[in-house]
């Protein structure tokens, strides 16, 4: 009986490893087990990504379960592969060993950035969703930690590609990583001589008109410190706990509390100095006095500060934009309850 020309085909020997013989049959089936495996891991990683987006408080957890999973299947899906052409795992030590110190030596870099993304998503010092600062000062939010490098997106929409190796062993700050409220300082100065408790006042109660100022606790309260004195002015300083969403835009949030504090102290009709030379007019003219003054068209300085003092309610852009919702970005957690006050 004539021989099937597909077993023949299947048998052919392509190649020698040792006492491995590669097949067509067994290079086939090899190719089957290993697509099957990396079609598993995407299905596998688009499942656990549309779960997440429904799961804002599991978020990070997720993102770990997605990698180990997705990872896990492709190296099962090449051992299994390898297996099924026949290849002695343990006879490949020797390549694997000489294969890994020319990784060593040429892949350096990337070899390092994929051990370091482990690190990343194990430890979770950097998570998806995180707002973190980099070294050379640029900020964003988390929205992937790959193999080699983790993508962030500034506020601006602008996306960072930043490799793994820079985030954990460079100094990053991750202004989320317990989710919880950050104080914020946000200077401010005014003229010598003014009220220091109206002064107080306003602030205060410019800060808490902002929508996004926490509400005081036993441990976080809203404060107005006087800390230092200027060439020209009383050094102040706004010390506020936004809350965790306003966290992820600090400068928006900074602008917000600068113009809410700058419309409060116009307001109450409290200096804000600038460098300036007092230049008195004894005569001009002929005329002495305010008349001088009005010969040239000028008017006293009292009369200049009333009439450009703010009308309360100005537009804040800075507090809109910190009700901009970016739908790209991850979900954040909510914050955990504040400690009752005591009192």
């Amino acid at each position: 009986m004539a021989e099937n020309p597909l077993e023949r085909l299947d048998t052919f020997e392509l190649v020698k490893l040792g006492k491995a013989s590669v097949t067509v049959g067994g290079l086939a089936a090899a190719l089957l087990i290993i697509a099957a495996a990396l079609i598993a891991s995407r299905l596998t990683a688009a499942g656990l990504q549309r779960l997440r987006a429904r799961a804002a408080g599991s978020a990070a957890s997720l993102y770990i379960v997605e990698k180990v999973l997705t990872y896990g299947l492709v190296i099962i899906g090449l051992v299994a592969g390898l297996s099924t052409m026949g290849l002695d795992l343990t006879s490949l030590a020797v390549f694997a060993g000489a294969l890994g110190v020319g990784v060593g030596l040429g892949l350096q870099g990337m070899v390092k950035d994929f051990a370091s993304g482990i690190s990343l998503v194990f430890e979770r010092l950097v998570a998806v969703g995180d707002f973190v600062e980099l070294p050379n000062g640029q900020r964003g939010v988390v929205h992937e930690v790959g193999p080699r490098a983790t993508r962030i997106r500034t506020n601006d929409s602008t996306d960072l590609i930043v490799p793994n190796s820079v985030l954990v062993n460079d100094l990053v700050i991750n202004w989320t990583l317990r989710n919880t409220n950050r104080r914020i300082r946000v200077p401010f100065v005014t003229a010598f001589g003014v009220d220091k408790q109206k002064v107080r006042e306003a602030v205060l109660k410019a800060a808490r008109s902002v929508p996004f100022t926490s509400p005081d606790d036993a441990v976080r309260r809203t404060q107005v410190w006087l800390v230092g004195y200027g060439e020209h002015a009383l050094k102040f300083e706004l010390i506020v706990w936004p809350t965790v969403e306003a966290v992820r835009r600090p400068a928006a949030i900074f602008a917000a509390y600068t113009w809410a504090i700058d419309d409060a102290l116009r307001e109450a009709g409290i200096e804000i100095p600038y460098p300036q030379r007092d230049l008195r007019v004894r005569g001009l003219f002929g005329e002495e006095g305010e008349d001088a003054l009005t010969s040239l068209k000028l008017e006293p300085a009292a009369r200049r500060r009333k009439a450009k003092a703010a009308k309360p309610g100005s537009s804040n852009d800075a507090a809109l934009d910190l009700e901009r919702e970016d739908p790209d970005d991850p979900p954040l957690s909510p914050s955990p309850p504040a400690a009752p006050s005591k009192g």
